[in-house]
């Protein structure tokens, strides 16, 4: 269904992306932001399912800025990769690359973004410093971090009870600094629930979250 498509950020870099369009006419578009095993399979068939729902899914290749078609697995040495790669990235880097993906998209009316992972932490920080239409953020290690900035969109968090790397403080932080933001607890989930190529995914947490991003996607995005 999808395709890869090439995107220039305003620094001038030059990204790969990975682009999912409906069979029909869009009803918006959403960005959608890796987890830290790159733009891989898992997340290309992310974006072939919100696209199956009616979205234009648009995958910007963050790590891009470090190496070329760097995508994982989700072994331990996998991992390690991911997270020394994502290391090397900076923020603001990382949201021109996210503003070229809106771009890329922005003729087809509104756009949302949503992150899983690092691209949970991304999607707050698209909420926070850039204009999207919406914003869903699935279990973003940093989102405490930033907890300080005020959205300029609605957004959701998606966590897991058992999440190990969002402990409850953390978990705390996010909810007093935005009492009337929802921030969804799963109990039993843990971090990448929703991916169902990790051992961690967790079938009734996923499709719990999925449900509640599509209600929340087509509520302000159409």
């Amino acid at each position: 269904m999808g395709k890869k498509i090439e995107l220039t950020a305003s620094d001038g870099h030059k990204l790969e992306a990975y682009r999912a369009d409906p069979s029909g006419k869009p009803k918006g578009a959403l960005v959608i932001i890796q987890e830290i095993f790159g733009v891989n399979q898992h997340m290309r068939k992310v974006c072939d399912g919100y696209a199956a729902d009616g979205y234009v899914a648009i995958a910007p290749a963050l790590f891009d800025r470090v190496g070329k078609g760097i995508e994982t697995g989700y072994g331990p040495e996998d991992q390690e990769k991911g997270k020394n790669t994502r290391s090397q990235l900076k923020w603001d880097d990382v949201l021109k690359d996210v503003a070229a993906a809106h771009e890329a998209v922005r003729s087809v009316g509104k756009v949302g973004i949503l992150g899983y992972c690092f691209g949970g932490s991304v999607a707050w920080l698209g909420a926070t410093r850039q204009d999207f239409a919406c914003s869903v953020s699935y279990y973003g290690g940093n989102v405490a971090d930033f907890a300080q900035e005020k959205p300029r969109c609605p957004v959701i968090c998606h966590i897991g009870a058992d999440d190990k790397s969002i402990t409850p403080d953390k978990v705390d932080i996010i909810k007093k600094a935005h009492p009337d933001m929802p921030v969804y607890i799963y109990p039993g989930a843990g971090h990448g629930f929703n991916c169902d190529e990790r051992g961690s995914w967790n079938a009734e947490a996923a499709k719990l979250a999925r449900q509640r991003s599509l209600d929340f996607i087509a509520k302000h995005i159409g």
